[in-house]
């Protein structure tokens, strides 16, 4: 197995970060190969805000779940899906443009994610722990004015960085299902209440299934941080449904 393979394999989210500084070339490496990532139609459509403001990184931490670990990375960075600059680009050049529109911004976050990731996979290389922060997609008046974010601008992930402490190193990376439940063939297979059972019962981690599965449910699902997201995306759609 090559290196990069095993980098990906290896790879898990880490919340606990030691206080050594990444070198500010590291940085930009990380940067770099971010840009570097596929691009529909080479439009690069995403914008990637670099935090660095003590008290912009203390209201994320607020703003995204309460996570104090937030503020405590290295490295913060939030990944924006950006309809907003080819827009003003087409209309400065005289081309007339159709405002933005849902189309376009499903578009820019398959390129922002892919970007984000580059930047993860980068940062593995380089002994760097990240995590993935869904939150920035909630409380989206407060993000709006964190982040001074305009119309047709969404906030897909955040990034946070940091070198990873012992026990963050020697922690177990979660399983993963098999790939049978997740890789189809020609067409896409619904599968059972026992498939979807067998698929999901190493999550469970010994516990009874169905009171495993009615607690993540509550937990995740049903939860009021989820019903925020939902919230706040249809606020923001608000801009492409115009």
């Amino acid at each position: 197995m090559n290196l990069i393979i095993q980098s990906l394999m290896d790879r898990k989210s880490v919340r606990s970060f030691t206080e050594q500084e990444i070198p500010e070339d590291i940085v930009q490496v990380i940067l770099e190969a971010s840009t570097q990532a596929p691009t529909a139609g080479n439009q690069q459509l995403y914008t990637i805000l670099r935090i660095t403001d003590p008290e912009k990184k203390h209201r994320l931490s607020i703003s995204c779940d309460h996570q104090p670990f937030i503020e405590k990375a290295q490295l913060v960075l939030v990944y924006c899906a950006d309809c907003l600059k080819w827009y003003k680009a087409f209309a400065k050049a005289g081309c007339e443009p159709r405002k933005p529109e849902e189309g376009d911004l499903f578009l820019a976050m398959c390129d922002v994610l892919i970007a984000a990731q580059n930047a993860v996979v980068a940062a593995e290389s380089l002994g760097i722990g990240s995590c993935y922060i869904g939150d920035i997609m909630e409380n989206c008046e407060e993000q709006r004015d964190i982040l001074g974010l305009p119309p047709y601008v969404f906030p897909a992930a955040m990034l946070v960085m940091g070198y990873p402490t012992e026990q963050q190193l020697r922690r177990k990376k979660p399983e993963r299902v098999d790939m049978k439940y997740v890789v189809h063939e020609n067409s896409y297979h619904e599968l059972s209440a026992k498939e979807l059972q067998d698929m999901l019962s190493s999550h469970a981690g010994g516990q009874d299934y169905q009171t495993w599965m009615k607690a993540f449910c509550e937990r995740k699902y049903n939860s009021d941080f989820s019903r925020e997201m939902s919230r706040s995306v249809r606020k923001y759609l608000e801009d492409f449904a115009r």
